[in-house]
């Protein structure tokens, strides 16, 4: 561990830049436009800011200390209630000009299950829309934190029920359990610490070295850092075991707001903070990342932002994994600004909004001719006309009665009549792939959607 180096992000020196220079440089029409491009679209650190571009007369340095400047003193600077194990607190810049617009777009948008067209849906659909949102998101969550599994593997073995080969496999099915946990019992319940135990203790069940450190707390012998796998460069060591349980208890009375802000602060925001607070803390010796993330929307739904319920914003995070991380380190290491890690997670939750906005539109523009069809000439109920969607979209998965059961929360004899009847309408053809018998589509499923 010893020999593994500790990762610190370059910081220039402004401790001799004086005010004079600062002021000149904000007054300056010529440059200005530096200072407001570092906080949006992208709020930046100093390794980006550096390379912009400079009229002549200007250092890099003077920019950033104008930068830091305003961050501190101009923009209105909101202390948060987590502190690090020096006692320095945590703040965030709370004035910048998307925020508004980003906080109303959610409230639009994601309060009361209410999601653009999801509002028209009736309630299987709305289901089947949490449960694709649901299983993207234990399938993203486990991938971020290591699992080799496809996407497409992955989906299969939560379809279909089926016991997980490997510990890959074993995680998803943990972190899908884990947020059916969230979703069906915990977003009505306060937290508590043994509730915090529990989910981690589902998220990590039969993937640990010992099954005894399921739910257990790490102790300051196990160590823990976050590290490169490859290289092993340290970018975060967990605070000592005693600094993490006195702030558990904060954490929690937080999550119950119990423990208040100065002000109001917008659900997002404090399920936000909570995602940055156990991942800051480390509580346990794995399992940290995903117990995060699932804090994080156990918090959103249970203030009646339902409609994250059918966002897999792990999906969108697995795409930029490493931008991910340095939010972390930016936060902890620029004098303790969560700026950038809310910065980061509202651009994530914004693209997860518009990606469910296209698909959610495709799938129902695709639909509407061939569901009036399936009803009206073949007489099919929704659970067969949603399987015909999957399978338009997968033309070479089969499917078993266990999948369509699991799926649709029915039972095996309803699953089988279901199949059957697409059988005999001749949509699907049955096959036998070692003991069990699985369901393919025919071409006559093209020919519904054409």
């Amino acid at each position: 561990m010893a020999q593994n180096m500790h990762f610190k992000l370059e910081k220039p020196n402004i401790s001799g830049i004086k005010p004079e220079e600062i002021f000149k440089f904000l007054e300056d029409e010529k440059v200005r436009d530096i200072v407001s491009k570092s906080m949006y679209p992208e709020y930046l650190y100093w390794d980006n800011v550096k390379y912009k571009e400079l009229p002549s007369g200007y250092k890099p340095e003077v920019a950033w200390a104008a930068i830091k400047f305003i961050r501190n003193n101009v923009l209105h600077r909101r202390e948060s209630v987590i502190v690090d194990e020096n006692g320095k607190k945590f703040f965030w810049v709370s004035s910048l000009l998307w925020y508004d617009e980003f906080l109303h777009e959610v409230d639009m948008n994601l309060g009361g299950a209410l999601l653009g067209l999801a509002r028209d849906l009736d309630e299987n659909a709305k289901r089947r829309f949490i449960t694709r949102g649901v299983m993207e998101e234990a399938i993203a969550s486990s991938q971020l934190e290591g699992a080799n599994t496809t996407r497409r593997v992955a989906k299969q073995m939560l379809r279909e029920g089926r016991k997980p080969r490997n510990k890959s496999e074993q995680m998803i099915v943990n972190n899908y359990q884990a947020m059916l946990f969230i979703e069906d019992t915990l977003k009505s319940e306060k937290l508590t610490i043994d509730r915090v135990k529990d989910i981690q203790a589902i998220l990590t069940k039969g993937t640990l070295e010992s099954a005894t450190d399921e739910g257990q707390f790490r102790t300051d012998k196990d160590n823990i850092v976050v590290q490169d796998g490859g290289d092993g460069t340290i970018y975060h060591v967990a605070p000592n075991e005693k600094f993490t349980r006195h702030e558990l208890e904060r954490l929690v009375a937080y999550a119950n707001d119990e423990l208040k802000d100065s002000g109001f602060v917008h659900p997002v925001f404090k399920a936000t903070l909570i995602h940055f607070w156990i991942g800051y803390l480390h509580p346990f010796a794995d399992g940290n990342g995903r117990l995060a993330r699932a804090l994080f929307y156990w918090y959103l739904l249970k203030h009646e932002y339902w409609g994250f319920a059918y966002l897999p914003l792990s999906k969108v995070i697995k795409n930029s994994p490493v931008q991910y991380g340095m939010a972390y380190v930016y936060t902890e290491q620029d004098d303790n600004d969560l700026t950038y890690f809310f910065d980061y997670n509202a651009r994530k939750i914004k693209q997860s909004i518009k990606e469910f906005r296209e698909y959610e539109s495709q799938t129902m523009k695709e639909n509407t001719k061939m569901v009036k069809e399936a009803r009206t000439k073949y007489h099919l109920n929704d659970r067969q006309i949603q399987l015909l969607r999957f399978y338009q979209k997968n033309k070479d998965e089969g499917v078993s009665v266990a999948a369509h059961m699991n799926i649709n929360e029915i039972s095996r004899a309803t699953a089988i009549t279901d199949l059957k009847t697409l059988e005999g309408k001749g949509f699907l053809s049955k096959k036998k792939v070692g003991r069990k018998v699985y369901f393919y589509a025919t071409d006559n499923v093209e020919k519904l959607f054409s």
